[in-house]
């Protein structure tokens, strides 16, 4: 089966075949020929299995014959997801002089009003920032989105979760009405909230919603390639274990992205592993966008073998690369566990991931592996007389040098500000609300 086969455009197949992609992935078969007939689409199918195209191909075609104002806008969860689709975008459209503008946090707002102005073709957004230009930016600016003929979630189970829910309305209070556009929700995870709008009351005329699910979400959680082990230690010194695991031979050369919770854990882990020699970088909420975008760049360029994030970098981001999962804190979501593990064993190829348990995540734990339907063994490599030869010395000197760095930058000072400053804003709106 050729795209071409697939009702897409002649151009956009030439396109895919110079970036070497010739045949279609299961999710890509599927989906392409509904949403081109006109349907809404709900898309499931595991990380890595070109999603993105899923949706980007019948979008382009149908641009390319009717190219007006802002044809489709697509929100995602995470800046960084954000970009990686307008590459993608920008890449597929190149020879068609495609414009398309990235709307994210940490980026410059005016900037960003003056390019919604000029009515690119697809905008990229997180709901956060898209809302703050709607309250903010005037009618010149969001006037294109009023008339846009695609609107796609992606990663859609997190956008549809109450984190997003205020911003996501504001949003959608200026977009067409749903039968005056094309709706597509594309995820790895297929949610009850996700498939509740398969069944929601249609317009007369309007064609059924199209829901796909590449396989049964138990098989799809976890690839056969993926080996799953963990170590039990006292959560005290859970960074001395990630440490002889980081000097494990097997691992001494591998790419290897390590998930925590908070952005204080990835920032002092970053600067306690830079103190002992490793090529490390970090990627988390309170880094400046340009800082998170050349950190992204330098670990895909390998200039970085180690990287620290929070769970901004479990979902969609694609690294081909990576070897090694380590969960230094083990996610409160089992379905953010799997996003987690899905940066390895990536396209068939073999992966690891390795989870720090401490005596507080045995429930998570249990839970984790109920939702995959499989028992972690155990990492035979670590022992703690090793673990206290070789790490606990070193990185307790490192860790507390760190700390105290940070208390001299006011580290996360910004945050608090910011905190205290929504604060004020949501006491003034339930104020009004009530007056």
């Amino acid at each position: 089966m050729s795209f071409q086969k697939l009702g897409v455009a002649k151009w956009l197949s030439e396109s895919l075949e110079a970036m070497k992609i010739h045949k279609p992935t299961t999710i890509q078969q599927e989906c392409i020929p509904p949403i081109l007939k006109g349907q809404d689409c709900i898309g499931g199918a595991k990380t890595g299995s070109g999603k993105t195209i899923a949706f980007a191909a019948p979008m382009l075609t149908q641009w390319s014959e009717d190219p007006f104002g802002i044809f489709g806008l697509i929100l995602t969860p995470t800046r960084e997801l954000a970009l990686q689709i307008a590459e993608q975008f920008t890449a597929l459209g190149a020879s068609m002089n495609i414009k398309v503008a990235v709307v994210v946090g940490g980026e410059d707002f005016i900037k960003q009003t003056l390019e919604l102005q000029k009515k690119p073709h697809f905008v990229i957004a997180t709901p956060g920032r898209l809302a703050d230009h709607i309250l903010n930016s005037g009618e010149e600016t969001i006037s294109g989105l009023r008339r846009i003929r695609y609107l796609v979630l992606d990663e859609a189970d997190r956008l549809l979760s109450d984190s997003f829910s205020s911003d996501l309305e504001r949003c959608f209070e200026i977009l067409p009405p749903s039968d005056k556009r094309q709706t597509l929700l594309f995820t790895a995870t297929v949610t009850d909230s996700v498939k509740a709008l398969k069944d929601k009351p249609q317009s007369p005329g309007k064609l059924p919603v199209f829901l796909h699910e590449v396989e049964t979400i138990d098989k799809v959680a976890i690839p056969n390639t993926l080996s799953i082990k963990y170590v039990f230690v006292p959560s005290y010194v859970k960074e001395a274990y990630l440490h002889s695991i980081l000097l494990v031979s097997k691992y001494k050369e591998s790419t290897i992205v390590v998930f925590v919770n908070r952005t204080t854990t990835a920032e002092v882990l970053r600067r306690s592993l830079r103190k002992l020699e490793f090529r490390v970088t970090s990627l988390h909420s309170q880094m400046p966008q340009s800082e998170r975008t050349n950190s992204l760049h330098r670990f895909k360029a390998g200039a970085a073998r180690i990287l620290i994030a929070t769970d901004v970098a479990s979902r969609g981001l694609d690294i081909p690369t990576v070897e090694l999962v380590i969960n230094f804190d083990i996610p409160a979501d089992s379905d953010d566990f799997i996003h987690r593990v899905g940066r390895t064993a990536r396209a068939g190829k073999k992966g690891d991931a390795i989870s720090i348990i401490s005596e507080k995540d045995i429930e998570r734990i249990q839970k984790i592996e109920e939702r995959i339907n499989k028992k972690m063994e155990i990492l035979e490599e670590i022992n703690d007389d090793n673990v206290i030869k070789n790490s606990l010395n070193l990185i307790t000197t490192a860790k507390r040098e760190s700390l105290s760095e940070m208390e001299r930058e006011n580290f996360g000072e910004k945050r608090k500000i910011n905190k205290r400053k929504n604060e004020k804003l949501e006491s003034k709106k339930s104020k009004k609300s009530k007056s």
